[in-house]
C-alpha cells in the first residue's frame, strides 16, 4: 500500500508561490480608495493625484449620474433580481440600449453585466471549431480569453503588423473568419488602423470585431469612438459604460440579426443576472452627457491635456512610441520590482499611477500607466512631470 510521509496542504503551496511572486516584484495587494472616483483622491488615506484610472471625462462623480442613479433606486429597487431572460428585463435596460444604438447609428443593442463577459461570451457565441479568429497579440485579455473559449483556430498577429494579418488570412480555409482588435491598447495608448483591418476584412471575406472600450467617450464626433473617427463601420461594435461613460457595465452593437443571436448564444448574457436599474439609469446619463455640449467641451481639455503631456514626457525623452493619441501613457521601466519602487516614490509625492506587471504586460515591460482625465489641471500634469523627470534622473524609469 502506497503511504504519504506527508503531503502539502494547498495552503502550503500557494503560499510558496506567493513568495515566489514576492521575490520578483509581481505580488499585488489592494489599496481602498476612500473618496469618489476623481482626479484627486485619498488612497489608503493618503491624498494623491489619480494617474490610474479610467475615468477619462470625469464623468464618474457627476451630479447627473447620481441623480439618474438615485432616482432609479426610489423606483426600481436595488438589483434586477434575474436573467434577462428570465425576468430580468427592466425599462432602464431596454431605454438604454435604444439611447446606445442611437448613439452609434446601428439598429440594436445588447447589455452585458462588464466588458470581460461580454468579449468571451460574444467570441464564443460567434465561433466554432469551423472558424478563425485573427487577434492582434496585445489585445485586451478577455479577447484573448474570448478567443480560446471559442474553440476556433486562433492567430495572434504580430501587434499592429498588417502584411503578417493578410498573410494569415491567405492561409485559412475557416468558415467564418473575424478580425478582432481594441481600437486603443490598453497598455500602450496607441490606436489600431481601423481603415486597413476594414479593407483587410472585406478584401478576405472576413467580418470585422472591435472593442472600443477605451475610446469610446473619449474619440470621434460626440465621442462615439475610434471608429466613427475614422469613418468606417465594424461587423461587432463592443465597447463599455465603466471608463469615459462613468457607469458599469458593457454592450454589443450591431444589426438586429446580429443582437437577436447572441440574447440565444451567449452565455455569459443568459446566464448572468442583469443589471441593476441604478447602473443601467447612470449609463444612460452618461451616454447622454457624452453626446451634449458639455461632453464636447469636455473631450477639448482632455485633448488640451493630452497634447501638454504629451509634449513634456517627448522633451524629457520620455514618450513612448506611439503615445499620445489617447489618454493612456506608458512609462516604461522593464524590471517589476522597479516599477513597484516608481509607484511607491510617486505615492509619497502625492501622485499615484499604478506599476503594470506581468501578466498583464509581457515580463521585463513592466511600466506605469499613466490615464489623463479632462479634469486633471495644468498644475497636476506638470507636477507628474517634474517627478518623472526626477525618476528618470535616479535610473528608475528605462533608459
Amino acid at each position: 500500500m502506497f503511504h504519504v510521509e506527508h503531503f502539502r496542504t494547498l495552503d502550503e503551496d500557494l503560499a510558496e508561490e506567493l513568495h515566489a511572486l514576492d521575490a520578483q516584484g509581481l505580488r499585488r495587494r489592494l489599496r481602498t480608495l476612500g473618496t469618489p472616483q476623481r482626479e484627486v483622491i485619498e488612497l489608503d488615506g493618503v491624498s494623491a493625484i489619480n494617474f490610474s484610472s479610467n475615468n477619462y471625462l470625469g464623468l464618474a462623480d457627476h451630479s447627473a449620474l447620481t441623480e439618474a442613479a438615485a432616482a432609479a433606486l426610489r423606483t426600481q429597487g436595488t438589483g434586477a433580481g434575474a436573467a434577462r431572460l428570465i425576468v430580468g428585463n427592466l425599462p432602464a435596460h431596454r431605454s438604454l440600449e435604444a439611447r446606445l444604438a442611437s448613439f452609434l447609428e446601428t439598429e440594436a443593442a445588447l447589455l452585458f453585466t462588464s466588458g470581460y463577459q461580454a468579449n468571451v461570451g460574444i467570441l464564443a457565441a460567434l465561433a466554432g471549431p469551423e472558424d478563425a479568429l485573427f487577434s492582434d497579440a496585445l489585445n485586451h485579455a478577455s479577447l484573448i480569453d474570448g478567443c480560446r473559449l471559442s474553440r476556433a483556430r486562433v492567430h495572434v498577429y504580430r501587434h499592429l503588423d498588417l502584411d503578417a494579418l493578410d498573410a494569415a488570412l491567405r492561409t485559412t480555409g475557416a468558415r467564418r473568419r473575424f478580425i478582432v482588435t481594441d481600437t486603443v491598447f490598453s497598455m500602450d495608448g496607441d490606436l489600431a488602423p481601423l481603415a486597413a483591418l476594414r479593407a483587410l476584412a472585406d478584401h478576405h471575406g472576413a467580418h470585422l470585431v472591435i472593442d472600443e472600450a477605451h475610446a469610446t467617450g473619449v474619440l470621434g464626433p460626440g465621442g462615439r469612438g475610434l471608429a466613427a473617427r475614422d469613418g468606417i463601420r465594424a461587423d461587432v461594435h463592443i465597447a463599455t459604460l465603466g471608463k469615459a461613460l462613468g457607469a458599469f457595465g458593457a454592450f454589443v452593437a450591431g444589426s438586429r440579426t446580429l443582437v437577436d443571436f447572441l440574447l440565444h448564444r451567449a452565455r455569459s448574457f443568459i446566464f448572468t443576472t442583469a443589471l441593476p436599474p441604478s447602473v443601467a439609469a447612470a449609463a444612460l446619463a452618461g451616454v447622454e452627457l457624452c453626446a451634449s455640449a458639455e461632453g464636447d467641451a469636455r473631450r477639448r481639455q482632455l485633448a488640451t491635456n493630452l497634447e501638454h503631456f504629451r509634449d513634456g514626457l517627448a522633451a524629457r525623452g520620455l514618450l513612448a512610441r506611439g503615445a499620445g493619441a489617447s489618454p493612456i501613457f506608458p512609462i516604461l521601466v522593464g524590471d517589476e520590482r522597479r516599477a513597484v519602487e516608481a509607484t511607491r516614490r510617486l505615492l509619497a509625492d502625492g501622485l499615484y499611477a499604478q506599476a503594470i506587471r506581468s501578466p498583464t504586460v509581457a515580463r521585463g515591460t513592466a511600466r506605469l500607466r499613466f490615464a489623463l482625465m479632462a479634469t486633471h489641471t495644468r498644475e497636476h500634469l506638470d507636477h507628474a512631470l517634474d517627478r518623472l523627470d526626477a525618476l528618470a534622473k535616479d535610473g528608475i524609469l528605462a533608459q
